[in-house]
């Protein structure tokens, strides 16, 4: 029992030590503008689903960092018919057998109000099941919504190797009224 429990203290101070605590970042227009040409560029047919989804949240650049236990994190801004309601965060922890630093880019489009409504209310968490497109010519043309969400992701660099268990969880912080 006490290896267990100087195991379990050890992958918390690895996590801790691996994973920076985590800020809402403000994420700008020009970001959002660059990301969404990323994936135009890579997979045309994504514009389809820019100008159909009720909404989508643009992830410029997600991080992941792994040994043994690993976590994740990136900001978004969020749009409703293509006006900007909020920003996001996302947030990953997962065990397993992984090692690396890798980032990427993820778009989330919500297919209809009721998946964004779940999204604000932070109700929408991504299992270790969970699937996501990755964006290659031609790849989101086919691609279908799984409970009214679709999630597209792209590499930006490094490399992670995992057999890993984990989730994503997602925050939504809706934009300030002006006075």
């Amino acid at each position: 029992m006490t290896q267990l429990i100087r195991w379990f203290a050890g992958v918390c101070v690895s996590f801790v030590a691996i994973v920076p605590m985590a800020q809402a970042v403000e994420v700008s227009e020009a970001d959002v503008k660059k990301t969404i040409q990323a994936f135009e560029q890579k997979d045309p047919s994504i514009k389809k689903h820019f100008k159909s989804a009720h909404g989508y949240a643009v992830f410029p650049d997600i991080g992941k960092t792994g040994v043994i236990v690993g976590g994740s994190g990136g900001d978004a801004a969020v749009y409703e018919r293509g006006k900007r309601i909020g920003t996001a965060e996302v947030s990953q922890l997962s065990i397993g057998a992984q090692v690396g630093i890798e980032h990427y880019r993820e778009v989330i489009f919500f297919q209809n109000k009721a998946a964004l409504d779940r999204f604000r209310a932070n109700k929408l968490e991504f299992d270790a099941n969970a699937s996501a497109v990755i964006a290659t010519s031609g790849a989101s043309s086919g691609a279908s919504y799984r409970k009214g969400v679709l999630v597209v992701t792209s590499p930006i660099s490094g490399a992670m190797l995992e057999a890993a268990v984990g989730g994503q969880k997602f925050t939504f912080h809706p934009m300030m009224k002006k006075k």
